[in-house]
């Protein structure tokens, strides 16, 4: 009983209710709820994919499929992946290793070129090194016109094949391995090395135990994101016809008709794809190392025929990965009398329409939810953040068969096409699949503002919106527009989920390229395919530069890093 004028006993101890009631608040607040929602919303395609595959009934074709061509292409996948660290291991760690430790004439130039192959996509790199090695290329043409053999009389190796595919995915997504390993070596503490070298070990040896391990998480964290890349390629595979997963996937939904039997190799394939994120996250959690030395290493110095080889070394990728594929396309287009299609400004318009599309959407939905997770702390949105951040690993014909299944019984409610077969479809696709580049580089954005900076703003009286709005904004501006510069390339290269999905007579330039390429039209892809490089040159020369700096002055760096750190704790209101 409650005397009347004394106050009530609370049922929970005052500091017990202190820990816990700002969390609780922070939780049920409507920015939380809002971004719970769109978490959920972008993890639901992924869900729909193993909801179908769970509930649909049995399949004849996946019965059929396992019987014939599933082992083979179960194989052929993990061939190709297993091809493609062959090639990026060696070319990353072996490029990152010279910028980061040695110096020579040309460094610092070379450094941000090597990052130029991702603006190329696999499958463009496909289309015009096809066309000049063909059989009908002009090399082999040029070399039976020279010794008179006929197409017979000689061997050629076939460029449409495993190993060439696996060349060309690898060319293009170095830079993944690359970016990550030289930034890991270049921090690397002089002092492991100097230790081991006075307990006898040779430089190979001192290498090996002492400066690989330091660089070994973010190696493997670059080598899960090449797979990734691998396990979602459509385009090079299909055009080379190798039967991997994806375009098993794709067969067995367009081919056979059959949406379980696409949804549980999707599911296959979400195992594998899952492997690899747990082991890039657990990787990615062992990359702080507290012992890293204020001292910087000091590169050395090579001259004379030692740095002309690093020179030539470390041309080659960016020679085979952008400069020659892209003048071989300028070739091509330029010896078939420069063709345009009277459809490509439409083309371009609808890239350039679905690419806007994407963006705002993608951008807004991640800062709420990343501002979500900082509101909240909480652990349900930070597995709702981790499932929708799940799809940049999820293929596009994997998200298509997801939006099928999700947006479907919609489309059948109102009789037609409007959502699954739309723009707002692909865009809801692009949105998916591209939250991740968003949220990853948003929350790091708002993980450099200090706690102290919020709790000061609603010490003030601004609500969680206020504070959004007036102190987050204008500190997060740089990391929004990388953010949406990065989706918007992204969304211009997307090819699988885009020809999936898209509405009829509805042609972007990744799309076209690859028809005009599948069709032995290659002069006509030529035109799309250089478009489609040029804007991707756009944040890849912004990335060049931020590398080319950070090589030239590593210490510098470190340094500017320590001051941002320690002045960011300061009073701002």
């Amino acid at each position: 009983m409650i005397v009347a004028g004394e106050p009530a006993v609370p049922l929970v101890p005052s500091s017990a209710r202190a820990a816990w009631w700002p969390r609780v608040r922070a939780a049920a607040s409507p920015l939380t709820v809002a971004g719970l929602g769109i978490a959920l919303l972008m993890a639901a395609p992924v869900l729909a994919v193993v909801w179908q595959a769970v509930a649909g009934a049995g399949s004849s074709t996946l019965s059929e499929l396992a019987s014939t061509v599933l082992p083979r292409m179960a194989l052929t996948t993990v061939l190709l992946a297993a091809m493609v660290l062959a090639v990026v291991l060696p070319v990353g760690v072996g490029a990152a290793w010279l910028v980061a430790a040695y110096e020579f004439p040309g460094r610092r130039t070379l450094s941000a070129l090597l990052v130029l192959p991702l603006a190329m996509p696999a499958f463009v790199m496909a289309f015009a090194y096809t066309d000049f090695l063909d059989t009908s290329g002009p090399l082999q043409r040029a070399l039976r016109e020279a010794t008179g053999w006929q197409v017979r009389d000689y061997w050629f190796p076939d460029v449409r094949s495993l190993p060439f595919g696996a060349l060309f995915l690898g060319l293009a997504l170095y830079p993944y391995v690359y970016a990550m390993a030289r930034a890991a070596f270049a921090e690397r503490s002089p002092s492991l090395a100097e230790a081991s070298r006075t307990l006898g070990l040779s430089p190979l040896r001192t290498w090996w135990h002492a400066v690989w391990p330091v660089a070994r998480p973010a190696v493997v964290a670059g080598c899960a994101l090449v797979l990734m890349e691998t396990l979602a390629d459509f385009g090079t595979v299909s055009y080379f016809a190798i039967d991997t997963l994806s375009a098993g996937i794709y067969r067995a939904w367009q081919g056979y008709g059959d949406k379980t039997a696409a949804a549980r190799l999707a599911c296959a394939l979400l195992a594998m794809v899952g492997l690899l994120v747990f082991l890039e996250r657990r990787s990615r959690s062992r990359m702080a190392f507290h012992s890293r030395s204020l001292r910087p290493a000091r590169p050395r110095r090579l001259s004379g025929w030692r740095a002309a080889a690093a020179l030539a070394l470390l041309g080659l990728p960016v020679v085979l990965g952008f400069v020659l594929p892209a003048a071989l396309l300028v070739r091509a287009w330029l010896a078939a009398g420069a063709p345009v299609d009277p459809r490509l400004p439409g083309w371009v318009a609808n890239t350039a329409m679905l690419a806007l599309f994407g963006t705002a959407l993608v951008v807004p939905l991640a800062l709420a939810v990343a501002y979500a997770m900082r509101l909240a702390r909480s652990r349900v949105v930070g597995v709702a953040a981790a499932l929708a951040s799940a799809g940049y690993a999820v293929p596009g014909t994997v998200l298509a068969v997801g939006l099928l299944t999700l947006l479907g019984p919609l489309d059948r409610a109102v009789g037609g096409l409007l959502l699954s077969a739309s723009a707002a479809g692909v865009a809801y696709a692009y949105a998916v699949r591209f939250f991740s580049i968003g949220y990853q580089g948003l929350e790091a954005g708002l993980r450099r503002i200090a706690p102290s900076i919020d709790a000061s703003a609603r010490s003030l009286g601004r609500s969680p919106l206020g504070v959004l709005r007036e102190i987050h904004w204008p500190l997060l501006r740089g990391s929004l527009g990388t953010a949406a510069l990065l989706v918007a390339v992204d969304c211009l290269k997307e090819l699988p989920a885009t020809y999936a999905l898209r509405p009829f007579d509805f042609d972007t330039l990744a799309v076209v390229a690859y028809q005009f390429a599948s069709d032995e039209r290659l002069e006509m892809a030529a035109a799309p395919s250089l478009l489609i490089m040029l804007v991707g040159l756009l944040p890849v020369s912004m990335l060049a530069r931020s590398l080319a700096g950070q090589a030239a002055h590593p210490s510098r760096r470190r340094d500017s890093e320590a001051v941002k750190a320690s002045t960011s704790a300061g009073p701002v209101l």
